[in-house]
């Protein structure tokens, strides 16, 4: 069986993300890459396979054109958003998608999560972006690939580190998460999601008291300040 260990990690977190209640039903899906052989290989969870009955034969292998190499299962319906993010984000070894609550409500209100806070700092380099909605070109013309194209579109055109930024909401539709490991991809998944239901859970409180919801962000030097201490080059969070 092609790359038993990464097809471990891959279980571990489609299963996790459902244990987290980040994907209800079968609403998310987790994937790995391997990039040691002549061919980088994508390890992902086969399309509206319960996450309890998983088990790691069942998991699929592709290529990164999304040609399967290993497997009898069809892989995720969303196979072509990873392979996607996987050729232009090389950085990234992991991608999680959910459809978890409150991050998914953002996405649907087609609105960026703007940094109320430090939890959002520890992991975010500035606001947790959106991007624009598909064209119906683009939805007709290859839905999931340009999925994958409009988050990669909207990183270029800001200039954004996928390392620093480490997930998106897509217009519409929900969160995408990524990370050096499948691991980290879910990690980052789940502080998404809370980072979502702080911030809604702010705007509420501080309903009234400002006229636009940039108008909420933490002072910059105190966002900046955390974000550093964890992720800078003289960051002092961790055990190193």
């Amino acid at each position: 069986m092609l790359l038993a260990a990464l097809r471990q990690q891959v279980l571990r977190a489609n299963q996790e993300i459902a244990r987290r209640g980040l994907a209800p039903h079968t609403f998310g899906n987790a994937s790995g890459i391997d990039r040691s052989g002549s061919e980088p290989l994508v390890v992902i969870k086969p399309s509206g396979v319960d996450y309890a009955s998983l088990t790691p034969g069942d998991l699929v292998v592709t290529n990164l054109d999304g040609k399967i190499v290993e497997g009898s299962l069809r892989p995720s319906s969303d196979l072509d958003t990873h392979t996607f993010l996987y050729r232009e984000f090389p950085q990234i070894g992991g991608v999680v998608h959910t459809h978890s609550e409150f991050a998914t409500s953002w996405a649907q209100a087609c609105r960026p999560i703007p940094c109320l806070g430090t939890t959002h700092a520890d992991y975010f380099h500035g606001p947790v972006p959106v991007t624009e909605p598909l064209t119906a070109e683009e939805v007709s013309q290859g839905y999931v690939r340009n999925t994958g194209a409009v988050i990669v579109r909207h990183f270029r055109a800001e200039g954004l580190d996928p390392v620093a930024v480490p997930g998106v909401l897509v217009a519409g539709h929900a969160p995408f998460a990524w990370g050096a490991t499948t691991a980290e991809a879910v990690e980052h998944a789940d502080v998404l999601e809370y980072i979502a239901r702080l911030a809604f859970r702010t705007v509420l409180l501080r309903a009234g008291t400002a006229s636009a919801l940039s108008d909420f962000a933490i002072p910059l030097h105190v966002s900046e300040h955390h974000y550093q201490r964890k992720h800078g080059p003289k960051a002092t969070y961790g055990q190193g």
